[in-house]
């Protein structure tokens, strides 16, 4: 019995405790609570779901930027303010 969990387990008050326990106090109807333990599943689903949803956020700033060029893009060569060309030609030469 090293630890204090253990000491009260088995029903002894730890020296600690016994000395802040009024005089007269009778030791048999002492009824000692423990905090219960630290629980990590609220900190650990809080850090999940801000990340998902940082995730998602940066998606959708992604999808709507990608939509906004692509209008931007398709009006401004409607009206003739952009144009662009794909060049496909060869640039091998053939034999001189």
């Amino acid at each position: 019995m090293q630890l204090p969990e253990d000491q009260l387990r088995a029903g002894h008050i730890p020296a600690d405790l016994y000395r802040r326990l009024p005089p007269g106090t009778d030791v048999r109807r002492v009824v000692i609570v423990q905090e219960a333990p630290r629980s990590y599943t609220g900190p650990i689903v809080l850090t999940l779901v801000v990340v998902s949803g940082s995730i998602a956020v940066l998606l959708v700033i992604a999808f709507v930027a990608q939509v906004v060029a692509g209008a931007a893009v398709a009006i401004l060569s409607a009206t003739g303010g952009l144009t662009y060309t794909i060049n496909r030609t060869s640039k091998t030469r053939k034999g001189i």
